[in-house]
């Protein structure tokens, strides 16, 4: 698919939801994925790493090795799909699910400190051009589109600014206010939202009366596309040709995307959510059966690409570097004084009191401790 192919499906109609590999992992006639054979094969061990990761991030958390989590199981096809369409020096900017983004940015074992409590974990994302990890729902949308215009006044052509978040957040005001300005200024961004038809534990129909997410971009005045977020393939190449189009050197032609990702989430909002009480197991079983994950492999192992002894070897090899990653969890301390730092000038009597009692549990029970007080 070509750069013209790709811009065409940015005019897409709203409704016109763009797929190309089918859960059987046959490919759309006319179609031939742009990413070459050793691409489409690092995504695929990508993706299963993501998967890997969730597993045991689930499992950390029941054991009170780290905080509060958000199961990602589900939306690695709009994750790791949209992430390879960027140019390593783009800067993403993500929400507490996507963690797509650090894990193709090199994976940084540091990265778990965050979910631990610790900031080292967002400070090792820094070289990768990855923003701090976002808990607040949409607040980094209206940073994404500064930067982008920040990047148009120093004269910087090169750089994308890509923001993802969840179909909650697009009935947030910072929703409004950072696409209108990037419609209004023509930043170099691109919006992602994935549709995954919760916003916790309320349906997509309850938040906002748009018909489609995508059509809410009409209102800026730039193209918003839907897109099967279960489908990496699809996903890769709508992210692509909206990158493309953010940084068009054509004189009018570099505007930004709203590219909406249709997809689901297997799992809970986060790990202190039980989702049992707003849906039922059918809804679930249902997506699962267009797993992004298993119809990519479908595809690979039609093709020739992907046999029974490299997924055992791209599973072992994910396996190590997850280990490697809790390793070096275990060696992180907790300090009491770290955590009360920057937050007041001055510390309030309650927080004196605060810092004394987790200085104490920590000198008499260790940093796990700490964890679980939490």
């Amino acid at each position: 698919m070509d750069e013209a192919e790709r811009r065409a499906l940015l005019d897409r109609d709203h409704d016109d939801r763009i797929g190309f590999l089918a859960p059987d992992g046959t490919l759309r006639e006319g179609y031939e994925p742009s990413l070459p054979p050793d691409r489409l094969v690092a995504l695929y061990a990508d993706m299963k790493l993501g998967r890997h990761f969730d597993d045991r991030m689930v499992s950390l958390q029941r054991q009170g090795r780290i905080g509060t989590y958000s199961p990602m199981a589900g939306q690695e096809g709009s994750g790791f799909g949209s992430m390879y369409a960027l140019a390593e020096d783009d800067w993403v900017f993500y929400q507490y699910r996507e963690h797509a983004a650090p894990l193709v940015r090199g994976f940084p074992p540091g990265y778990l400190h965050y979910w631990s409590g610790h900031e080292s974990g967002t400070a090792a994302l820094a070289d990768a051009n990855v923003f701090p990890l976002n808990i607040c729902i949409g607040d980094h949308i209206p940073h994404v589109t500064g930067m982008g215009m920040a990047a148009r006044l120093q004269g910087n052509d090169d750089e994308a600014f890509v923001a993802h978040f969840g179909d909650g957040a697009t009935s947030e005001g910072d929703f409004h206010e950072g696409l209108n300005f990037a419609g209004v200024y023509d930043t170099p961004t691109v919006f992602l939202c994935h549709n995954n038809g919760w916003a916790i534990s309320v349906p997509r129909e309850e938040q906002t009366r748009s018909r489609t997410i995508a059509q809410k971009a009409d209102a800026y005045g730039f193209e918003g596309v839907q897109v099967d977020g279960m489908d990496p393939l699809a996903v890769y190449e709508v992210t692509r040709a909206a990158r493309e189009k953010a940084l068009d050197p054509r004189e009018g032609e570099a505007r930004p995307t709203l590219v909406e990702a249709v997809e689901y989430r297997y799992g809970a909002h986060t790990t202190a959510d039980d989702p049992s009480a707003y849906r039922d197991d059918d809804e679930v079983e249902q997506w699962r059966r267009v797993d992004p994950i298993d119809r990519l492999e479908a595809y690979l192992r039609r093709e020739g690409l992907l046999d029974d002894d490299e997924v055992e070897r791209i599973e072992s090899e994910n396996a190590d570097r997850m280990a490697a990653a809790v390793d070096d969890l275990a060696e992180v301390e907790a300090d009491p004084d770290e955590m009360f730092a920057d937050v007041f000038a001055e510390p309030t009597p309650r927080m004196v009191e605060q810092r004394e009692y987790l200085r104490d549990l920590r000198e008499r029970h260790g940093d796990a401790a700490l964890l679980r007080e939490e």
